[in-house]
């Protein structure tokens, strides 16, 4: 992290070169078979010099194209695939239908980290401060840090070597960002907030964000000032149009490694763990503490001053309303153990039939009383 001025950027960061066989592997954008598994620690079923140069979807590959194959519920659009060679795992390399050239790997969605780079490299990140751009003389940019059209970067923000800010963003005074961070359009980065290194921070996002804090009385609602920290740590993500509220008098951290979708809100005073995954339009209320590897699907709810346990698992649409252990798993609402949601909700579409009974036998009676 930055925090003191007078960094300076090595200069245009550019895409890592390839070297060796990989090297030779890759043909006018084409990417062989070989270098592919070489890059990938996979193996070839075929000829090794087929070559690729995009991967697609099994029911949309083409001529050029490596079929993506990563479930076994896909394999039925293998029939009509038109793609030039298959990645498929250890475990489907056998179906019989599909491309009979294939790069077999232990994960099809891990080789996919390497192979995606090789075939759309990212293009070299030019620094340069564009002439619309506003900075306060105060504020701390290394010569290689890139600022987009109309971006606002206030008094004593302090910027990284290599960071890169989108055009239309706002970055409020005394916010620090990290080596290498990345922030696409329109992101605001209010007064204070800091972002660790290799934080991405998608369109729209709101970082700082006053909390929800108000005192009723009198028949009106009277502000609580929130004065505290927003802090993402290293290699944090943040979907696009997330907010996340600034602490009141402490601070809401996302923990490094932590990944948001779109739409996410977080809460004041909210702590989120290393590695944990909050998906769309999930919303975690006030001073809620969530631990390390958490996963909450989309849409999930969590109430305020919450404890959510390391590795829990909150299913989709939950709603929770109660502390959560280490490694539980829950759904529903009000969200519970979710093999006892499951059997609650088997009984529940058997309820009609249930109800159909329970008339018969009132019937039942009643003809018997009144016998």
């Amino acid at each position: 992290m930055p925090d003191s001025p007078g960094h300076r950027a090595p200069g245009p960061i550019r895409a890592r070169p390839r070297a060796g066989a990989l090297n030779a592997g890759i043909r006018s954008g084409l990417l062989t078979l070989a270098a592919a598994a070489e890059a990938t620690g996979g193996r070839v079923l075929g000829d090794g010099n087929v070559t690729f140069r995009r991967v697609s979807p099994v029911h949309d590959a083409g001529p050029r194209d490596l079929a993506l194959l990563a479930h076994r519920r896909y394999a039925a659009d293998l029939a009509d695939c038109g793609g030039r060679a298959l990645l498929v795992s250890e475990a489907l390399s056998r179906i019989e239908e599909g491309p009979a050239h294939r790069l077999v790997v232990a994960d099809p969605h891990a080789a996919l980290i390497e192979l995606l780079p090789l075939l759309h490299p990212e293009p070299g990140r030019e620094g340069g401060v564009h002439p619309t751009a506003v900075i306060h003389p105060s504020a701390t940019l290394p010569e290689g840090a890139g600022v987009g059209p109309h971006t606002v970067i206030g008094a004593g923000a302090i910027l990284g070597e290599g960071v890169r800010i989108g055009a239309n963003c706002v970055v409020g005074a005394g916010v620090r960002i990290g080596a290498e961070t990345v922030v696409h359009p329109n992101v605001t980065l209010y007064r204070g907030s800091v972002l660790g290194e290799r934080v991405i921070v998608h369109a729209g996002a709101r970082i700082g964000v006053d909390g929800f804090g108000y005192v009723s009385s009198g028949g009106g609602h009277r502000k609580i000032p929130q004065v505290g920290a927003c802090v993402l740590e290293d290699d944090v993500e943040v979907g696009a149009n997330c907010t996340i509220d600034r602490g009141s008098i402490g601070r809401t951290v996302i923990g490094a490694g932590s990944k948001l979708d779109n739409l996410v809100h977080v809460g004041h005073n909210v702590t989120v763990g290393r590695d944990s995954m909050l998906v769309a339009q999930v919303g975690v209320a006030g001073s809620t503490r969530i631990g390390d590897e958490v996963a909450l699907g989309g849409q999930a709810g969590i109430s305020g001053h919450l404890r959510i346990g390391a590795r829990a698992r909150v299913a989709a649409q939950a709603g929770v309303i109660g502390d959560v252990g280490e490694g539980q798993v829950i759904s529903g609402y009000p969200a519970r153990d979710h093999r006892s949601y499951l059997k609650a909700m088997a009984h529940l579409m058997h309820l009609p039939e249930l109800v159909r009974r329970v008339r018969r036998l009132e019937r039942g009676c009643a003809a018997r009383t009144a016998g």
